[in-house]
């Protein structure tokens, strides 16, 4: 398999970091996978490791012949695009890329990672912007979503046996803190034990909520309650410029609450310091205006690592979930109804040492041996 994604590790993002956990995932089955990705990303000879093909640094209409000479130069049959339109730019060219692969005798498959309609062509309309996004659902041999929404988004416009319903896994290993491990976490980040910490994880933008996040910690200071708030990992994303812009909104919010001493920010860091601070906070906040989703990888994340999570009631069935058992769920934008269910936990450490356990029983359906299982499945179909 040539893998085709706008970003990979080290660059930030969550599609990045996803392709290289599938790719990996493969190459320990036995299955052989390349990566082009953006130029920013040193390219690698590998062995064991994952392959990573000299990068691009454009993914204009020069890709339609650029990578299928480079899924034939690297011996593959497959070419599996991770589509996030910011990842590329939000050129069209990538979505007519399916077309070109089957011209070349290739097999492709595509992975939405988001299926909302990107701000493509200004003046094009909605009607225009929503056919390019769903063009490769006319040429590609295969075609993956996440969630069961985009399932049902898509079913009606693919041919029998060409969807398929994978979810994303954690790209944060799992870890389970003793009682003295978290004390001394919580010691390390400022935090007694009498302190209520909640915790938010990956880089803000529009759809997940950070302002209702600060509302959120407004409202239970405002009560007397001594919160703070841990913000796990980066800021900002790499591919979405309108990231940059939502985050400065959040931290205006964050001063005029006067919440500047009670938010602290890590930073990059390595996946287990992220996973040390998962075990070290009482709850973790999720607020998405989207509704919970498979689609994000924060929250397999969060799973696996056995937080008391509250979050927003999804769109569509989530099955896979169980609310006030596996996690708890709340309206979105309702920073009221957010700060009850932080409450409802902080007050009953019998509901939040449940809710861990079932966390963790709950992301084994996630794990990327079996992720990796059903794309070989589906190769092979």
């Amino acid at each position: 398999m040539l893998f085709v994604t706008g970003e990979y590790p080290p660059m930030v993002g969550g599609v990045g970091r996803f392709t290289a956990e599938l790719a990996g995932a493969l190459q320990a089955k036995g299955a052989q996978s390349a990566v082009l990705t953006d130029e920013q990303v040193t390219a690698s000879a590998g062995t064991d490791a994952v392959r990573v093909l000299p990068g691009r640094g454009s993914w204009g209409w020069g890709i339609l012949s650029d990578i299928p000479a480079r899924a034939h130069a690297a011996g593959a049959e497959w070419v599996h695009v991770q589509y996030q339109t910011a990842a590329y730019g939000m050129h069209p060219a990538i979505n007519a890329l399916p077309y070109f692969l089957r011209r070349h005798g290739l097999r492709a498959a595509w992975t939405y990672h988001d299926l909302r309609v990107p701000y493509l062509f200004p003046k094009a309309g909605a009607r225009l912007r929503n056919w390019v996004t769903r063009l490769p659902l006319r040429a590609a041999d295969a075609v993956v979503v996440t969630n069961q929404s985009d399932w049902e988004s898509v079913q009606g416009q693919v041919q029998r046996g060409q969807l398929h319903r994978i979810p994303i896994g954690s790209d944060i290993e799992s870890r389970q803190f003793s009682a003295e491990e978290r004390v001394q976490r919580r010691a390390a980040r400022g935090y007694g034990s009498a302190q209520l910490v909640l915790g938010y994880f990956g880089f803000l933008n529009a759809s997940k909520g950070g302002l209702t996040l600060i509302e959120t910690v407004a409202a239970l200071a405002g009560e007397g309650w001594d919160v703070h708030l841990l913000m796990i990992g980066e800021r900002v994303g790499a591919s979405d410029e309108t990231n940059f812009r939502y985050l400065q909104r959040v931290e205006a919010a964050i001063a005029e609450h006067g919440l500047d001493s009670r938010v602290q920010w890590t930073g990059h860091q390595s996946d287990a310091e992220v996973a040390a601070d998962f075990n070290a906070i009482d709850v973790l906040v999720m607020p998405y205006e989207d509704g919970m989703s498979f689609r994000r990888s924060t929250l397999t994340a969060a799973l696996a690592n056995g937080c008391a999570i509250v979050t927003t009631h999804p769109q569509d069935p989530t099955p896979e979930l169980r609310a006030d058992a596996d996690l708890v769920l709340v309206p979105p934008r309702d920073p009221a109804a957010t700060a009850a269910a932080v409450r409802r936990i902080a007050a009953d450490p019998r509901l939040a040492e449940s809710l861990r356990a079932n966390a963790r029983k709950a992301a084994r359906q996630f794990s990327w041996e079996v992720i990796a299982a059903r794309h070989l499945e589906m190769y092979r179909a």
